[in-house]
This record gives C-alpha cells, structure tokens and sequence, in this order.
C-alpha cells in the first residue's frame, strides 16, 4: 500500500498568530513583574481568556515560557534583513541600537532580567535556554571582534574571549541599574560608552592605571 503524501504545514491563521502575540506580550508583563512563578490565572486574566485557553494555544506554562524568550530574540533582529545578528563592526552596532531600542520596551527588558537571574537557579525551565544563549552570544561577538581586527591590519588579542563575556555583562548589568532607577542611567548611552571603551581595547590594547596596580600588586 502506498504511503499517503505527507502532509504540508500549514501557518497558522492570522487570528490565531495575532491570539498568541497577545497571550506572549501578557506573559511578558507577568514574568517581568512575578517571576516565571507569576500565575497563569494573572496571563489570562488580561487577554480575557481561561487558563485552559491559553494552554490551549501553547501547551504548557514552560513551553509558553520559552516562546516569550524566543519572541524577545525575534523582536531583536526583526528589522535585520537576514533576520539575524550581523557579523564584524556591524554586529558591535547592532548591539549599541538593541541598547537604545530596550530604553523604549521596560517590559520587555524587565522579563528578560528577571528570568534571566531565575535561571540560574537548579531545575529552572529557562536554564538550558539562557545556558545555550549566552554560549552562542560569546562565540558570535568574539568572531566579530576577529573579523574586525583582521580588517584593521592588527593581531586579535588572546583577551578577546574576555571582551566578548565582558561586553554581555555590561550590557546585561547596566539594564539592571536602569530598571531600578531609569533617571539614573541613559541605557543606551551608557552601553554605547562601554561597548565602545571595550573595543577599543581590543583593537589597540594598553596599559591602563589599573591594570597598571594589579600588575605591581601580584609582582610584590
């Protein structure tokens, strides 16, 4: 007997897509301000749906977790022809524009910092997400940190790996100061400042004052 033809996949309808925008930009605002224990009740509350409705669209509490995590990163790159981080100098200011863009999405941003410094926790349903994250991030800035210095006619320094995790920290700390006190710190400002102070070490390294103590400490 012949097997019957494989079914094609279908996209869903545009009423059902704009649905789960809808639940995902209220689990956004619910795990920004609760935590992934936020409950489901408060979700589907504010779309005007029943708990079961709204696993209905996405099966489960961590699953619809994930898809927030994933529409965040969408929402990153949406605008990027291939839809996705460039790789060179233009990745250095595609993460200076990402800056400024999150000063106008608190929300956003709020869920991001929250599950983020959740996942760290044993048994975390966002652990492997932000694990696997964080190592593909640190990979792509490094390549482009290369791929710049190989522009520039100069030797990619052995501290490149370091730069790559630093500039993530900074990005990632400054967006905790700024959503405890936003008059304190202009986000993007402020990452443009240490993005660039970052590369530019990386592209003409130096001596500085700092460095400078640790290197006399550890000698004495």
């Amino acid at each position: 007997m012949a097997a019957s033809p494989a079914r094609k996949s279908l996209a869903p309808r545009p009423e059902t897509a704009q649905r789960r925008e809808e639940i995902l930009r209220a689990a956004i605002a619910t795990f920004g301000a609760k935590g992934y224990k936020g409950p489901l009740s408060d979700i589907a509350e504010q779309v005007g749906m029943t708990h079961a409705g709204v696993l209905h669209y996405f099966g489960s509490k961590s699953a619809l977790l994930l898809e927030v995590l994933k529409f965040r990163d969408d929402e990153d790159v949406e605008d990027l022809p291939t839809r996705h981080i460039p790789g060179g100098v233009g990745l250095f200011r595609h993460l200076v524009k990402t800056a400024f863009l999150n000063a106008q999405r608190a929300g956003i941003v709020q869920a991001f910092t929250v599950l983020s410094s959740e996942a760290v926790t044993d048994g975390h349903p966002a652990r492997s997400f932000f694990e696997e994250r964080y190592a593909n991030l640190r990979v792509e800035v490094a390549a482009a940190f290369r791929s710049m210095c190989a522009d520039e006619g100069v030797d990619a320094p052995e501290t490149v790996d370091q730069a790559a995790a630093s500039i993530l920290a900074v990005m990632d700390g400054l967006q905790i100061q700024w959503l405890l006190d936003p008059t304190a710190v202009e986000l993007g400002a402020a990452s443009e400042f240490a993005i660039e102070a970052i590369v530019a070490q990386v592209l003409d390294p130096r001596t500085t004052p700092v460095s400078a103590v640790a290197t006399s400490e550890s000698a004495g």
